[in-house]
């Protein structure tokens, strides 16, 4: 694994900056220790095979990631320096970057996937074995896992007592972002990937925010001075849309975790209950770390056989948005749209899948993965435990969402479903959360006819209820 020591007065003459899922010059560590300890700073990005098209290509997320790091390209040349570009196996590429600059050292933002750990203790040995070390700063969370520790000596399982433990911990100072950056002359900047070869569209190919640094940070002012303060009562309202669309940004790295929450940290509910969701985001990479293995099955081992359903009709109708539930649809078109779902959204097409379909929550999850332009692997799989009962501080199996009520509750005017599913525009807002109890006479003047004009649910709610908690209790009990 990288050193994460700052190591003290140490001085290096060229030091190499890695950049990854911190595309940006504000509050960036291992950036601002480079500049202060070496002579020479050169920064890097490399298009790693395995991100490209491993287990979760995302076509959205790539998209963005690129057009964030060209956008890094051009700040860091506003600073008189310049991003060099290579692809390839990055425990190859690295450590031949790092010798044609002649670099002592290479600097990284510690991440916490399985994946970047085993890249990384790669990438590190590597470099040692050419005299050269790779070192690790924070930058991607605010606090790291080794810090938020139980009375008992190990990590949490239950955000409550996390969360405590975690604002307990001081903040350290955000960093201002370089005015200029020293580059030496002779380094190759390497040749930016095609969009064919990154198989991507060159247009986005969804409804996708704009990338990079600047814009996220436009985002975040807007959101400090005209959302956050309501965040407590909007957050849950599917149309309005109360939520802060900072999930990209922080994902990627366009935002420092530790500035937005120094930024939103004031009085007020809102504020409160937006600062409790960002360290939502750090429990779930600290669980990541602690316990690597939530990435192939359930953090609750009893879970493990569990006997998940495996029709594959009733999922291909949840991913195309047509399992006649119009919340469910809405959320899972906008999906496909957007590139982005709401969280509250997430939880009620989750609950869905696993509950009243009964299908494993790792298909939901890697059908997100391959859409999410904010998919996190921490995050989504976190998310996806949580509301299919496997995973740390769980769901109860036994509450399980109706999805008609949670419609009711969470789009009372019906704005959500008539904007993604276009074919209920007709239908009276007493019927539109529940369009199959239309009479035949009722589904002629709404010009939606049941079966024909858009589907009838895959599922009765109350049976699959009641089939879910019995296979839930099946385990639970065995």
């Amino acid at each position: 694994m990288p050193s994460s020591d700052p190591g003290g007065g140490e001085r290096w003459r060229t030091a190499v900056v890695w950049f990854r899922r911190d595309l940006r010059l504000h509050d960036h560590p291992a950036l601002a220790d480079a500049i202060s300890r070496a002579g020479m700073v050169v920064p890097l990005f490399v298009f790693d095979d395995a991100l490209l098209g491993g287990r979760w290509p995302a076509p959205n997320r790539v998209w963005f990631m690129d057009r964030s790091a060209r956008l890094l390209d051009q700040a860091l040349r506003d600073r008189g320096s310049r991003l060099h570009v290579r692809t390839g196996r990055p425990a190859e590429v690295v450590p031949r970057f790092a010798a044609e600059v002649g670099a002592d050292v290479v600097l990284v933002s510690r991440d916490y996937g399985p994946y970047a750990r085993l890249r990384d203790g790669q990438v590190g040995k590597a470099l040692e074995s050419d005299g050269r070390s790779l070192r690790a700063r924070r930058g991607i969370l605010v606090h790291e896992p080794e810090e938020v520790i139980s009375a008992a000596g190990g990590p949490f399982s239950v955000f409550t007592p996390f969360h405590r433990a975690w604002r307990q911990l001081p903040l350290r100072d955000a960093l201002d972002a370089p005015r200029s950056i020293d580059l030496p002359g002779s380094a190759d900047p390497g040749t930016w990937p095609s969009s064919a070869d990154l198989r991507v569209p060159e247009r986005p190919p969804a409804d996708l925010p704009e990338p990079g640094e600047e814009a996220a940070r436009d985002r975040l002012g807007r959101w400090l001075r005209s959302g956050l303060d309501d965040y407590h009562s909007r957050r849950d309202d599917l149309a309005a849309d109360g939520t802060s669309r900072l999930s990209q940004d922080l994902h990627w790295g366009l935002l420092s975790p530790l500035e937005v929450y120094r930024r939103a940290k004031r009085e007020g509910r809102g504020p409160a209950a937006y600062c409790r969701q960002l360290v939502w985001r750090e429990f779930y990479h600290h669980v990541l770390w602690h316990r690597p293995g939530v990435t192939r099955g359930p953090y609750l081992a009893q879970f493990e056989g569990m006997a998940w359903s495996e029709d594959e009709d009733d999922f291909q109708a949840w991913c195309a948005g047509s399992t006649g539930y119009p919340v469910v649809d809405a959320a899972m078109r906008q999906l496909m749209a957007t590139g982005w779902m709401h969280n509250r959204a997430r939880l009620i097409v989750g609950s869905f899948l696993t509950k009243d379909l009964l299908i494993d929550w790792r298909r939901g999850e890697r059908h997100f993965m391959a859409h999410l332009t904010d998919g996190d692997l921490a995050n989504n799989n976190g998310g996806w435990q949580w509301v299919a009962s496997t995973g740390t501080d769980p769901q109860p199996y036994f509450r399980i969402f109706n999805p008609v009520l949670q419609a009711e509750r969470f789009d009372p005017n019906g704005a959500f479903v008539r904007r993604w599913v276009p074919e209920l525009e007709g239908v009276p807002l007493a019927r539109l959360h529940e369009p199959w109890k239309m009479s035949g006479d009722e589904q002629r003047a709404a010009g939606c006819v049941i079966g024909r004009d858009y589907p009838s649910p895959i599922a009765d709610h109350a049976e699959a209820r009641q089939r879910a908690l019995a296979a839930y209790s099946a385990v639970r009990n065995g």
